[in-house]
């Protein structure tokens, strides 16, 4: 396995007396920790690359951010791709899931290659949401502009946050990478008079040469010489990635609390158990009768059916 697998390393472009130009990037490789996503469902090919697309994406705009806490970003729509969902921790820690209209793909298997993948998200919305391991969480809900992953979260880069972003997103199905160029404002202490006015274009005009293949299969040190032999680069220590799923039986049961007791009983007096898979790891999670008077066990009338005993 190469060492720089499932992995993101920063880097900043400096000028030739180490003053920071205003611009930074990062490049990740997902490959093990994109795969054990795969594991877990059996996603169409076209899928399988806008997950790895959106994986990548996470990993990359997460690591711009000095939060502590938990990064989702989310397509959602009404078209034949329903839910496209991406969960990363500020410590790289991934999961992801997706949901389809199965018979709609199905229906168009053969047809596919000729759909674009915005044609999948008819009506949608882009939804990043931020929530700190202190401090109250944010989300941000914006209609989808653009007809890939790449194209919308820079516009909503632009749009939402104002922050000039440029993205490189390539996945074959079983191995993610990505690389993102991010324009910075000036540092208080940087000299107007120094600064490269014209950095980001000709940054921006080098990193356009790049191929999938050299995406996918350069260490970021080559990589970054190939595409900037003329810049003052520092690489900065390579970080690593993983897949992650943080569910448990006590948040499942705070989800069926929300249900309230009345639901969970008829659930229970219909079924006998409540059965609940995780969407992101798809562990399985049973609840009886004795579970279920356990979770509403601090509420003051707890009345559930004994037929399910």
């Amino acid at each position: 396995m190469a060492k720089f697998n499932d992995s993101l390393q920063h880097f900043l472009f400096e000028d030739m007396i180490n003053q920071p130009m205003p611009i930074r990037g990062n490049i990740v490789h997902l490959n093990h920790t994109f795969r054990q996503v795969l594991k877990h469902q059996n996603l169409p090919q076209v899928l399988k690359q806008a997950l790895g697309d959106l994986m990548t994406a996470s990993v990359l705009l997460s690591s711009t951010l000095k939060m502590q806490g938990v990064m989702v970003l989310q397509l959602q729509s009404k078209g034949a791709l329903k839910l496209l969902v991406v969960e990363c921790r500020s410590d790289l820690k991934l999961r992801a899931t997706a949901k389809w209209d199965v018979d709609w793909f199905e229906a168009q298997a053969t047809q596919l290659q000729n759909i674009s993948f915005a044609e999948l998200l008819e009506q949608g919305q882009f939804v990043i949401t931020l929530d700190p391991t202190e401090g109250e969480p944010y989300q941000g809900i914006v209609p989808i502009e653009g007809n890939t992953i790449a194209e919308m979260l820079q516009n909503y880069m632009m749009r939402s946050q104002q922050i000039d972003t440029s993205l490189w997103l390539h996945c074959d199905g079983e191995n993610a990478a990505g690389m993102l160029l991010q324009k910075l404002p000036n540092v208080a202490e940087y000299d107007p008079s120094l600064e490269d006015f014209d950095a980001w274009n000709r940054v921006n005009h080098l990193a356009n040469t790049l191929t999938n293949q050299e995406l996918q299969n350069l260490a970021p040190a080559s990589l970054l010489t190939r595409l900037f032999a003329e810049e003052d680069i520092r690489l900065f220590e390579a970080k690593p990635t993983q897949f992650y799923c943080s569910c448990s039986k006590t948040k499942v049961g705070g989800m069926l609390r929300m249900l309230g007791v009345d639901e969970v009983n008829s659930i229970l007096t219909e079924q006998g158990h409540i059965d609940v898979n995780c969407d992101f790891c798809n562990k399985h999670y049973a609840f009886d009768a004795v579970d279920a008077t356990a979770l509403f066990a601090s509420d003051p009338v707890v009345n559930l059916s004994k037929s399910t005993h």
